[in-house]
């Protein structure tokens, strides 16, 4: 059985982008904890369900991102994959400090964010790699709820770097605002990003429910040899 790629989708926003004022007023209006359930589908068929929760507390946040396979992946996968990102919220969003975790049938991963030397240090597979630390990075966790702190549907495409804690790659997504979708939760308005590749990549698509803070309720992964992977919102909770 082919081995199911890390999900959430890897994506980043570089908070150069963002103005100081549209970033304040969409923390304002963020919430202070999520949780939230998706269904993960292979070709069509599901393979696990994800439970995230994200939280803010004195200026800080955490994020936790369990995957439990089911059906026949459950005979492969029989313990839960688990990610944690954590950080400081600031005026722009997150800012993360540490990303960690286990990959599917791999070892742990994990990703120091240093801001003051402004040093990225990766450690997987027992190795250790330095890099410099592009302004507004973030992780694949931190990515999805920070859409929260500003207004995606002002702009028309992002440019990103982001890590999986195994490297740093940059991204380029175009926005198409009003895109309406059918979700387990009903029909949802959302932002639909579209990323920009090479021929031979991989595509991503990733919808934000506009009426829901901007949040992720479907991400779709297109891999070159045809297969498809998919991510569905089923619960969503916000305070």
């Amino acid at each position: 059985m082919k081995a199911r790629p890390n999900l959430p989708v890897l994506l980043v926003l570089a908070l150069a982008l963002l103005s100081p004022h549209a970033g304040g007023e969409a923390r304002a209006a963020a919430p202070q904890e999520v949780s939230a359930s998706y269904n993960v589908l292979m070709n069509g068929g599901q393979v696990a369900v994800m439970n995230e929760t994200f939280e803010t507390r004195d200026d800080t946040y955490r994020i936790v991102s369990e995957s439990s396979a089911v059906g026949l992946l459950a005979l492969f996968e029989k313990q839960p994959l688990r990610f944690v990102s954590s950080g400081q919220l600031t005026p722009g969003g997150l800012r993360p400090d540490l990303f960690e975790g286990r990959r599917d049938r791999g070892g742990p991963v994990r990703a120091n964010f240093d801001w003051r030397t402004e040093r990225l240090t990766l450690s997987f597979d027992g190795r250790t790699n330095s890099m410099a630390l592009p302004p507004g990075t973030q992780d694949r966790l931190s990515i999805m709820y920070q859409f929260m702190f500003f207004a995606p549907e002002m702009r028309e495409r992002l440019e990103f770097a982001m890590t999986n804690g195994r490297k740093l790659e940059h991204y380029r997504y175009a926005i198409h605002p009003d895109v309406e979708i059918d979700t387990p939760l009903g029909r949802m308005k959302t932002l639909h990003l579209v990323k920009q590749r090479e021929p031979g990549e991989s595509g991503t698509e990733i919808w934000l429910a506009s009426q829901h803070h901007f949040l992720p309720v479907k991400m779709l992964i297109q891999e070159s040899d045809g297969s498809r992977y998919e991510q569905v919102i089923t619960r969503l909770d916000l305070k």
